[in-house]
């Protein structure tokens, strides 16, 4: 078919159609202009609510730090201060170790016999560890140790009194005794260490 349009007319219509194209184009570009900046500022909007969640993990994991220090120093200061005062103790009233161990053994019944002694914290008295033939024995072990004439002890309690009957291990001492007991006031075995140095019965 024979196009007799007019050359001005087809120039026309030429960049019409190339206008149409374009703004397609541009239509398009847009669109896609706006999808990517969509998906730039989701991006920015997770990763800013990411850190914000990180630190305030950090800000809590730093406190439970700070309170679990703190608490772990108070325990280590109270334990200086607990060993402190015992080593006071035993610097301003000692015991005579080597006369109150032969008193003691003067004391003990036929049938038992001191296997330790320690002091015990700050109240002046000490733990002992016996052994015994049988239950009558290791309870006489504290009658003789609280026995006022003996002037070791003012008061000796029992803790604790256990007989093994096992024949398979059977010795001579079935029995381990333990008793917590306080020095008497006016007992020889022990001494105050005055502020000047001196020492006074």
């Amino acid at each position: 078919m024979i196009n007799l349009m007019p050359p001005d007319i087809k120039q026309q219509l030429h960049f019409a159609r190339l206008n149409t194209k374009l703004l397609h184009w541009a239509i398009t570009i847009f669109i896609g202009i706006l999808g990517i900046a969509g998906v730039i500022m989701g991006g920015q909007l997770y990763i800013d609510q990411s850190i914000q969640a990180y630190n305030n993990e950090v800000g809590i994991s730093k406190d439970r730090l700070s309170s679990q220090k703190l608490q772990e120093t108070q325990e280590h200061v109270d334990n200086i201060s607990n060993s402190l005062k015992l080593v006071l103790q035993v610097l301003s009233r000692e015991v005579l170790f080597s006369k109150l161990l032969r008193q003691i053994g003067t004391v003990m019944p036929v049938g038992s016999s001191l296997q330790s002694l320690s002091i015990n914290k700050l109240e002046g008295g000490i733990d002992l560890q016996a052994v015994a033939s049988d239950y009558q024995t290791g309870t006489q072990v504290q009658i003789n140790l609280q026995d006022p004439t003996n002037k070791i002890f003012e008061k000796a309690d029992i803790q604790n009194i256990n007989c093994t009957n096992d024949q398979a291990t059977a010795t001579r001492y079935p029995c381990q005794v333990s008793i917590r007991a306080l020095f008497a006031k006016d007992n020889p075995f022990m001494f105050v260490r005055n502020s000047d140095g001196n020492t006074t019965k």
